[in-house]
């Protein structure tokens, strides 16, 4: 996912001299082929993340698509006012990109674990918000976000789970992207990001028989489809490495509350901070979102709704 990354964006800079890659001190070696093909494009802000928003919604009005680079702990968290008065506010065209969603920094503790990024911005009006899911997705958020002529928020999970499409994608924004569409399926998978290699592998694994759909763009999106996929199942489950208020599952709820009122599986990262320290992995299971522990969720779930 991350050499997609470097590679559009690369290509979108050598295409476009008004695009600009603004970072807080992050990213070196990712960044070496964007230096190296568009030096003149390039911006080192130093750790002072508030200003680099700042700094890139001047060069928005001035003309130019900034691409402000963090992680996502620091963007957007750390300068969500920033983003709302600054960028959302006027509808600027800059591009926030926090990279290490979720629980990737996991050593590193609650000061780099970002769980709360996707709430956090789907509440600032004028902001899109994007979550793509391998590498696929990336090359596919990146066109997006290039084309949006107002503020997006994309949040990168570096786990890099692996592939979950076979071939590039094009959909429009906002679409949502069927890996598994069973007809008659009882149940629907509803995943963004790391999470949709997790869903993957439980419907190999626990339920043939369900459908499974990806949600690169968690604002906007297809509200008719995602309706439509509420009408279609009897129970719809959602994964993300995320917070389970503000997040996918809550807006699956809206919807689903609105067009099509289901029960509905929220899975994701309960209201807490983690206890330990740890791998990547151990956080996923401490927190009940590695497979085996979803597995026990959904078993639950489904017997607690039988037909």
């Amino acid at each position: 996912m991350r050499a997609a990354f470097s590679d559009s964006l690369v290509a979108l800079a050598k295409k476009d001299p008004k695009v600009l890659l603004l970072t807080g001190d992050h990213g070196y070696a990712l960044f070496d082929a964007f230096r190296k093909e568009c030096p003149s494009q390039y911006i080192n802000a130093g750790i002072a993340e508030q200003n680099m928003v700042g700094m890139a919604a001047g060069l928005a009005r001035m003309g130019f698509k900034p691409f402000v680079y963090g992680l996502a702990a620091f963007i957007p968290v750390r300068v969500v006012e920033q983003i709302k008065l600054d960028i959302a506010h006027d509808n600027l065209p800059v591009v926030l990109l926090g990279d290490g969603a979720g629980f990737v920094y996991s050593h590193l503790g609650t000061s780099h674990q970002s769980t709360e990024d996707i709430a956090c911005t789907r509440a600032i009006p004028n902001l899109t918000v994007l979550s793509p899911a391998d590498r696929f997705e990336q090359t596919l958020c990146m066109q997006w976000a290039y084309e949006c002529t107002g503020p997006v928020y994309m949040r990168m999970g570096k786990s890099d789970r692996g592939d979950v499409h076979r071939e590039p994608l094009q959909a429009p924004l906002g679409a949502l992207l069927p890996l598994h569409e069973q007809a008659g399926a009882d149940i629907a998978l509803i995943a963004t990001g790391s999470m949709v290699k997790t869903a993957r592998e439980l419907l190999e694994k626990t339920l043939p028989g369900a459908s499974l759909y990806s949600v690169p763009a968690i604002k906007p999106i297809n509200t008719q489809a995602l309706a439509d996929v509420c009408k279609q199942h009897r129970l719809l489950i959602t994964l993300e490495e995320h917070h389970t208020d503000g997040g996918l599952g809550s807006l699956v709820c809206e919807v689903s509350s609105t067009h099509a009122p289901r029960r509905v599986l929220r899975i994701g990262v309960q209201d807490r901070f983690s206890h330990g320290c740890g791998t990547y992995a151990y956080l996923l299971k401490e927190h009940g979102i590695d497979v085996d522990s979803i597995e026990k969720q959904i078993t639950a779930f489904v017997q607690a709704n039988p037909k």
